[in-house]
């Protein structure tokens, strides 16, 4: 069963949004929070798979939450939830190394897929979300250059990477094994000094390879 904790400060929203979850027989959202402070709190407690937090709550934002939660609970997923679709948010909360975005207002369906994906490696961007983004990191001016050490395998898991794939699906697509696919992914993140699949799907994307 997956295990999650969900952090909202509306009461209703979070009603809402713990029904549209639980439609999924696999997953159970085992904690709930007002703010922040108090999803650190559960998670001194509890064991989360995933944490979804509302980037915007009082007490403790979603933002400061998930710097906290990152350092204290690396092996936990965090997916960040809100009504604004503003790029300055979205290239914040990634920056830290979450697993997705998501609006308010998106479906059921996509909901689940992202809590799913997160557990799996992979990185999930609702499309207005991914609208706003992406065009910020394709006109950046200073883009980071490929690494010549990197592997034409290397290189195609980093392309796979950068379009959102999570291992087993990277594995499929390069007729590679699971294991060799989250091996050779450490490699990557070692030689490029980045920290997660986050970092290296932004690394993709600023690199024209996908």
């Amino acid at each position: 069963m997956i295990k999650v904790l969900l952090a909202e400060d509306q009461v209703m929203v979070r009603q809402g949004l713990k029904a549209m979850i639980e439609t999924d027989e696999e997953i159970t959202v085992t904690g709930e929070a007002d703010n922040g402070k108090e999803a650190i709190n559960l998670c001194e407690k509890q064991v989360f798979d995933v944490a979804i937090l509302d980037i915007r709550m009082p007490v403790m934002d979603g933002i400061e939450a998930t710097k906290i939660l990152r350092s204290r609970f690396p092996l936990m997923k965090i997916l960040m939830l809100t009504t604004f679709d503003d790029e300055e948010y979205v290239m914040e909360a990634l920056k830290l190394g979450v697993s997705g975005y998501m609006l308010k207002n998106g479906d059921t369906e996509s909901l689940i897929r992202s809590i799913k994906s997160a557990l799996s490696g992979g990185l999930s961007l609702e499309d207005q979300v991914a609208a706003k983004v992406m065009p910020v990191l394709l006109q950046k001016q200073e883009k980071d250059s490929i690494d010549p050490k990197l592997t034409p395998r290397e290189r195609a898991i980093l392309t796979c990477i950068g379009e959102g794939l999570n291992n087993k699906e990277v594995a499929e697509r390069l007729g590679l094994s699971v294991g060799t696919v989250k091996n050779q992914t450490s490699m990557i993140l070692e030689k490029l000094e980045l920290r997660d699949r986050t970092q290296l799907a932004i690394y993709a994307i600023r690199n024209h390879l996908v």
